[in-house]
């Protein structure tokens, strides 16, 4: 058992906020077991106790869009439009990828969610099992998302992995999902949807990226791909779209749909599953792509995420700066400094995503709740005055107050030191060799 006492700790419940000075939180196994003010009769010997030293205890992060491997793309290829960065350049390095590689890049990235208070991943790339198997070795949590399109995998491949990944680990779970309309074939789309009815599960997709993706959508089908999906039944059991920076009002529409509600008799019962929009806001600037109607989608209770997207299109995988950016980039866009506040960005940056990602017990601290836990250090300038915790983390947090990461209960990150069973220098180095490898067969020297 692990006890934490002597800080602060940050809950959530029904949405809101509360900073807890007095309470400690206790963790058994893989679980948060107490809750709550110091309580002699009901304490047990714990293991360790963690003196917070006034530090605060949270929630972890939830990456809700993330592409693990491609680690070995950051600064790559930078400064290009989408799709000229896709296809001329992501592309043709990816297609030296094997598993083997992909293990060893995903190991990388889980070194970064880690001093970034990240906690799970929704990962969406291709060898689920070289990324599950990286995961694993290392005591992370991850979703793995399905990348169906006309040139990777198939249907019975998809339910395949479906079946498998859900059944594999305690900290691998599965979604389905497909990279984007614009590389899936409309019959394929259509398999997708009865494989998705059939199971009854949520799907995931890139979705109104770019202003390019949903003219050429339009074009193909006289529709949005927001209003093609839906026509199609993918999201009867929900799901979400990674991105969201480019709909309509017809299209936010659709997406209000998903979470009405009717009256049976006094009880408000839920009507459909929802549809999860993951903003994305650093790759979408620094792609050129735009600005997500953040605001909108409040307005219309359209539940959301935050994602930091891949690490060759970010170029980092930091929380923080997520944050930041979806906030202060709301605010520009309706030019309203009161737009898309800081508490409901930490909402979206955890509990949120948890949701989204179908985490639903590792969401928020509570007992019985998972024990997917961040030490935030308070005891930095960025971090003072304590006006108000939550503003702090979201406007001037940083890596730098990162402290400890805790997950399922392992405690795999603390004070700069990595617990994950090998050296991170031995990464490094490993990850160098490899991408020198690949860069010499792409670019011929």
């Amino acid at each position: 058992m692990i006890r934490f006492y002597n800080g602060k700790v940050l809950t959530c419940a029904d949405g809101d906020w509360k900073v807890h000075s007095d309470y400690e939180v206790r963790v058994d196994m893989d679980r948060i077991v107490y809750v709550g003010s110091k309580d002699e009769k009901k304490r047990t010997e714990a293991d360790r106790e963690i003196d917070l030293h006034g530090n605060l205890l949270m929630p972890g992060f939830k990456d809700a869009h993330t592409h693990s491997p491609m680690t070995f793309l950051r600064s790559y290829a930078d400064d290009l439009p989408l799709q000229e960065w896709l296809y001329q350049q992501v592309f043709p390095m990816e297609d030296q990828l094997t598993p083997e590689l992909i293990y060893e890049f995903t190991k990388l990235a889980i070194l970064e969610y880690l001093t970034s208070g990240i906690t799970a991943s929704f990962d969406m790339y291709v060898e689920p099992e070289a990324n599950a198997l990286a995961n694993v070795k290392m005591g992370f949590r991850t979703v793995l998302c399905g990348t169906l399109n006309d040139f990777k995998d198939s249907i019975p491949a998809l339910e395949g992995f479906y079946k498998k990944f859900n059944q594999y680990h305690p900290l691998i779970s599965y979604q389905l999902g497909f990279h984007a309309e614009y590389t899936t074939s409309e019959s394929l789309l259509k398999d997708l949807a009865a494989l998705a009815n059939e199971y009854q599960a949520p799907v995931y997709t890139h979705l109104s990226e770019t202003e390019k993706e949903v003219a050429e959508c339009r074009m193909r089908y006289g529709k949005s791909p927001v209003k093609l999906l839906h026509d199609l039944g993918m999201w009867n059991y929900g799901g979400g779209g990674f991105h969201g920076v480019h709909v309509s009002e017809e299209d936010l529409e659709i997406l209000a749909s998903y979470v009405t509600y009717e009256s049976i008799g006094s009880v408000q019962m839920k009507k459909k599953s929802p549809v999860y929009i993951v903003t994305n806001p650093a790759s979408n600037a620094k792609l050129a792509s735009g600005i997500a109607p953040i605001t909108e989608y409040i307005k219309r209770g359209i539940p959301l995420a935050i994602g930091t997207d891949g690490p060759a299109s970010n170029n980092a995988l930091n929380m923080f700066r997520e944050m930041y950016l979806a906030t202060v980039l709301a605010k520009l866009r309706d030019q309203d400094a009161s737009s898309c506040p800081a508490e409901k960005v930490l909402y979206m940056a955890t509990v949120g995503g948890a949701k989204a990602m179908g985490l639903h017990n590792c969401d928020c601290i509570a007992e019985g709740k998972q024990a997917d836990l961040i030490v935030i250090d308070l005891q930095q300038p960025n971090m003072q005055p304590e006006h108000n915790i939550v503003k702090n983390l979201v406007y001037s947090g940083s890596k730098q107050n990162v402290k400890l990461t805790m997950i399922a209960g392992k405690i795999l990150y603390e004070d700069g030191v990595f617990q994950v069973g090998e050296e991170p220098e031995a990464i490094y180095e490993r990850i160098n060799q490899l991408v020198k490898r690949i860069k010499t067969k792409v670019e011929g020297f």
